[in-house]
């Protein structure tokens, strides 16, 4: 099972910048590059949340889960 953090499709989509996030979501830029590049381990949800609100968008915009193939 994998779940893929798509935070760089939806900065695209708003034309934002990672460090415009970074500020408006109250967290460091090393973070945020850490969900853009898919390397979290576990999201809080207030930092979702956040992420959420400042984005205009729902949890499911941000998250995607995939199986992977050799689970099937």
């Amino acid at each position: 099972m994998a779940i893929i953090i798509r935070l760089d499709v939806m900065l695209a989509k708003r034309k934002m910048s990672v460090t415009e996030l970074a500020e408006r979501v109250g967290i460091t830029m090393a973070n945020v590059s850490i969900l853009k590049n898919g390397k979290a381990k576990a999201v809080r949800f207030s930092t979702l949340e956040a992420l959420c609100r400042v984005l205009e968008c729902q949890p499911g915009d941000l998250l995607e889960y995939v199986e992977d193939d050799d689970e099937a």
